[in-house]
């Protein structure tokens, strides 16, 4: 490779990060906070916005291509499947194995991967399990750890192969950053007034019901993150799917 090409694509990956930064830590949670104000049912717009704006770093990943179906329908299948994990348990409030799976899809299929079949999955499910003002934040929560664990795989700290690790982390995330991110949208939601002892009350609440998700999610990843890992690594292979520089 010449060095202008690679100029070239140094240039290319730095635009490209500058954007996914403005998506997913600007745009989307502009429009979770917006969702929160806006009153009647304006969450589905908003949910259906994040959606959009997920798919952009998405599709930009493919470098002026468009996305094929066969990446499309892998991340649709993933979707699928998280959204069937969490209708399975709804008679157990928070034992719900979704979040593991969107790690899984995360580790396999990059941190753009995990982060819009968090989203999409935490939207459809809703349709179940109730939408309202905390479905865009919900989305954005899910969306996170799957975004997370894709950075982490493509710097070979979690792999497959490192089943323990990949366990602890998925406890970590859910009490470090989705588990929070829920309980803030429920400090906005559902307190009158907002000061230190409302958010202790509300943060404190919520731990015993993040650590049941924690322990789920824990549980999901120790038995299905490897066979599932190998399953997509092969279709992957099979079909020249994402590419090499893991962008999604």
């Amino acid at each position: 490779m010449s060095n202008e090409s690679m100029r070239v694509k140094t240039v290319m990956k730095r635009k490209y990060l500058l954007m996914t930064i403005a998506v997913v830590f600007i745009l989307i949670p502009a429009f979770m906070i917006l969702s929160l104000y806006m009153g009647g049912r304006s969450f589905y717009v908003c949910g259906v916005v994040i959606i959009i704006l997920a798919m952009i770093p998405f599709a930009a990943a493919f470098e002026g291509k468009r996305p094929k179906a066969r990446e499309l329908t892998v991340i649709a299948v993933m979707c699928a499947i998280a959204v069937i994990s969490r209708a399975a348990f709804i008679m157990l409030p928070q034992v719900k194995p979704i979040v593991g799976i969107i790690i899984i899809a995360g580790i396999s299929l990059g941190p753009i991967s995990g982060f819009l079949t968090g989203c999409v999955s935490a939207f459809v499910s809703n349709f179940m399990f109730g939408q309202g003002p905390w479905t865009p934040w919900q989305m954005f929560a899910y969306g996170m750890a799957g975004f997370i664990a894709g950075l982490l795989s493509r710097k070979g700290i979690i792999t497959p192969e490192k089943r323990i690790f990949v366990t602890v982390f998925g406890g970590l995330v859910i009490m470090i950053i989705t588990g929070p991110l829920l309980d803030t949208c429920t400090l906005f939601t559902m307190s009158s007034t907002i000061n230190i002892s409302s958010a202790l009350m509300v943060y404190s609440a919520g731990v015993p019901f993040n650590g049941v998700l924690a322990a789920s999610t824990m549980a999901t990843l120790f038995i299905l993150c490897r066979p599932m890992t190998e399953k997509l690594d092969r279709i992957k292979t099979k079909y020249g799917m994402m590419n090499e520089d893991g962008f999604i």
